[in-house]
C-alpha cells in the first residue's frame, strides 16, 4: 500500500469523487507491526489489570458522577497517560493504530475511564504533538507522560459549538505576553488537567476567525473551572466550565502561527479521531460478548432465545457494523502511520461511521436484553447513555456529513472551474483549452455509459473470487461521479446551502468508503487463509454490500426525485406554531 508522491497525491475519496479508484492505497489491507503487536500485548495485559478489578466500581462512579482521585493516580501509574508522547520524553510514542486499539480495549471497561485518557491525548495534548516548538516539547512532555500534567483542549464556547470561528475568547498582545479573556464550554478533564490548549481571537472582535492556539497551564494566575456537569452519559469523567480572566500567557507559548489557530484546531481534531473510532470498536465488541451471553442463558417458551430469528438477525447485524467499523477505523489509521497528510475525508467517515454502529449495536444489545437492559444494575443502559455523545463530541455527525460532502464537491468544483477557465475566448484560439475539454468529455462519456475512458476505474489487484463484488463497488464509484457532477451543475455555488442534497452524497461516500475498507481486508484474509477460514468474513461482506447498494442507490435515485421542499414546509409551520398542530380531540 503506497501513498503517492506529495506533489500528485489524490486522497482515496476525492479520487472516488473523480470515478477513480485509488486501490494502491487501500490494498492489501495493513498489519499491525510487529514491534506494535510486542508494545500492545504489554498494553493490554496492563490494562485488563487496572481496569478489570473496577468493574463493579465503574456503575458506582457513574451514579456518583466522578471518578475518585485515587482511581486517576492508578491510570497515571500504569502509564496510561503516556501513550502519545514520544519515547524521548518518557512516554511509549504508540502510533496511531497502536493507540486506537489502546482505546478500544479501555472502552470495553468503561466509557468515562476511555474519554478521561483520550480526551488527554487525542485532543488535550495534540496539538503540542503536531504544532509544537523542540522547546515547548521539552518543557511539558515529561509532565504529561508522567500525568502530572493532564491535558484538555478549549475550543467550545456557550455560543460556538459547531461553529468554532465564531469563539468570543479574546487574547490581546501586551509586551511579552498575551492577556487571555474568556469562558470555555464542556470542556473534558477540565477539573483535573493542569495543561489547556485554548483557542482565542487574536484579531478585530468583529471578525470571524483570526483565532490563535495557546498553551495554557493551571499555575497561570486567573485560570480557574467551574462545577462538575451533570451529564446524561459519561458521568465520571470531568467535564467542566473553563474560565480565564486576564491571563497572562507568555509569548512562548503560542501553539502553532498566530492568527492560524482554526488549522491548528482542525488538524488536532482530525488526528485524534483514531482514538474516537477505537473507542467504538471497544463499545461494539463488548456489547456483542454481553448480548451472545444473555441470548445463550436467557430461556423463554422452552429454548434459549438465541434459537429465535429475530435475535439472530440482531447479533448478526452487530458483527456486520462492528467488522466494518474495525475495517474503516484500521484503514485510517494506517493513512496517518503511514504519513499521507490529507485524510480528514476518510476520518469524518470513520467517525461518523463508527460512532452511529455503535448506537445501533448498543440500542439492540439492550433490546436483546429486555428488561434487565433497562436496569441501572446492568451495563447496557450506562453503555447505551455513554454510547449518545459520540455523535455530538469531536464534529456532530450532521456537520461532518456536510464536511464530507461539501470537501469533495470543492474539489470536483475547481475541475470545472478549470473547464470553464480554459474555454474563455476559445472562438478566438481555437487550440485553447482543448486539453481540459477532451479529458472532461472523456470522463462525462465515461460517467454516462459505464465504459472505461481513464485509468483506475476498475479494481486489478483482486482474487478473482471477489470480482462480483468488485463490479459492484465499480458500478457505485461510477455513480457517484456522475451524482456530484449532476448536484454540482443543479446547484452551483448555492449548493452550500442545500444541506439536504450534501448529505445524500455524503451518505453514499460514507458506505462507499466503509465497503471499500471491508473488501479490502476480507480480500486479504481470504488470500492469506483461504476460502474455507475466511467463510465468516466473506459473509459478512456479503451482507454489507447489499446494505451499501441499496442506500446508495436510494440516496442517488432522490437527488431530483425527493420531497425536501415538503419536509422543509412542515418544519417550517412546526416552527411558527412552535408546537405540533394536530390532536384527536
Amino acid at each position: 500500500m503506497k501513498p503517492a508522491s506529495e506533489e500528485k497525491f489524490t486522497p482515496f475519496m476525492t479520487a472516488l469523487c473523480y470515478g477513480r479508484i485509488e486501490e494502491d492505497l487501500i490494498l492489501p489491507y495493513p498489519k499491525t507491526d510487529p514491534k506494535d503487536v510486542e508494545l500492545l500485548k504489554n498494553v493490554l495485559q496492563s490494562i485488563d489489570q487496572v481496569l478489570k478489578p473496577h468493574e463493579k466500581d465503574f456503575r458506582t462512579w457513574d451514579r456518583a458522577g466522578q471518578h475518585p482521585p485515587a482511581f486517576i493516580e492508578e491510570l497515571r501509574q500504569f502509564g496510561l497517560f503516556s501513550l502519545v508522547v514520544p519515547e524521548q520524553f518518557g512516554g511509549m510514542g504508540m502510533n496511531a493504530t497502536a493507540y486506537s486499539r489502546t482505546l478500544q480495549e479501555i472502552s470495553k471497561f468503561d466509557g468515562s475511564t476511555a474519554v478521561t485518557v483520550g480526551a488527554h491525548s487525542s485532543i488535550g495534548m495534540r496539538g503540542l504533538l503536531l504544532f509544537g516548538t523542540d522547546e515547548q516539547k521539552a518543557r511539558y512532555m515529561p509532565k504529561l507522560a508522567t500525568g502530572e500534567m493532564i491535558g484538555a483542549f478549549c475550543l467550545t464556547e456557550p455560543g460556538s459549538g459547531s461553529d468554532a470561528a465564531s469563539i468570543k475568547t479574546t487574547a490581546v498582545r501586551e509586551g511579552e505576553h498575551w492577556v487571555l479573556n474568556g469562558n470555555k464550554l464542556w470542556i473534558t478533564n477540565g477539573g483535573i488537567a493542569d495543561f489547556f490548549t485554548v483557542f482565542a481571537k487574536t484579531g478585530d472582535k468583529t471578525e470571524r476567525g483570526n483565532m490563535t492556539a495557546f498553551i495554557v497551564t493551571r499555575d497561570m494566575a486567573g485560570v480557574t473551572n467551574g462545577p462538575h456537569e451533570d451529564k446524561m452519559g459519561l458521568r465520571a469523567s470531568s467535564t467542566t466550565t473553563v474560565h480565564f480572566d486576564n491571563v497572562k500567557v507568555p509569548a512562548n507559548n503560542v501553539l502553532g502561527e498566530v492568527g492560524k489557530g482554526f488549522k491548528v484546531a482542525m488538524n488536532i481534531l482530525n488526528s485524534g479521531r483514531s482514538g474516537l473510532g477505537g473507542g467504538t470498536v471497544g463499545g461494539m465488541k463488548k456489547m456483542i460478548e454481553l448480548s451472545t451471553r444473555q441470548a445463550k442463558e436467557r430461556v423463554q417458551f422452552g429454548k434459549p432465545i438465541s434459537e429465535f430469528g429475530l435475535i439472530k438477525q440482531k447479533l448478526g447485524h452487530m458483527v456486520v457494523d462492528c467488522y466494518a467499523t474495525e475495517s474503516t477505523v484500521n484503514m485510517v489509521n494506517h493513512f496517518v502511520d503511514s504519513g499521507i497528510k490529507d485524510y480528514a475525508v476518510e476520518g469524518a467517515i470513520a467517525k461518523v461511521f463508527g460512532s452511529e454502529a455503535l448506537w445501533r449495536t448498543t440500542d439492540e444489545a439492550l433490546q436483546i436484553a429486555g428488561g434487565n437492559g433497562f436496569m441501572c444494575e446492568f451495563p447496557y443502559e450506562r453503555v447505551l447513555r455513554d454510547s449518545r455523545i459520540n455523535r455530538i463530541f469531536e464534529g456532530t455527525n450532521d456537520i461532518l456529513r456536510l464536511f464530507i460532502a461539501l470537501t469533495a464537491m470543492n474539489e470536483v468544483g475547481g475541475s470545472l472551474k478549470e473547464l470553464a477557465s480554459s474555454l474563455k475566448g476559445i472562438f478566438d484560439s481555437p487550440i485553447k483549452g482543448f486539453g481540459v475539454l477532451s479529458e472532461y468529455a472523456r470522463r462525462r462519456a465515461a460517467l454516462a455509459t459505464g465504459l472505461e475512458a481513464t485509468e483506475k476505474t476498475r479494481f486489478t489487484k483482486l482474487p478473482p473470487a471477489m470480482k462480483p463484488k468488485a463490479e459492484l463497488f465499480e458500478d457505485l464509484t461510477r455513480k457517484l461521479a456522475g451524482a456530484v457532477d449532476r448536484i454540482l451543475r443543479k446547484h452551483g455555488k448555492d449548493i452550500i446551502g442545500k444541506q439536504f442534497a450534501s448529505k445524500r452524497l455524503a451518505d453514499a461516500m460514507i458506505d462507499l468508503f466503509v465497503f471499500a475498507c471491508t473488501l479490502s481486508r476480507v480480500a486479504t484474509a481470504l488470500e492469506s487463509k483461504g476460502a474455507a477460514a475466511a467463510s465468516k468474513e466473506l459473509e459478512i461482506l456479503e451482507v454489507l454490500s447489499g446494505q451499501v447498494r441499496r442506500r446508495v442507490n436510494g440516496n442517488f435515485s432522490k437527488i431530483d426525485d425527493n420531497d425536501d421542499e415538503l419536509i422543509k414546509s412542515l418544519a417550517d409551520h412546526a416552527l411558527d406554531a412552535e408546537r405540533y398542530s394536530w390532536d384527536n380531540l
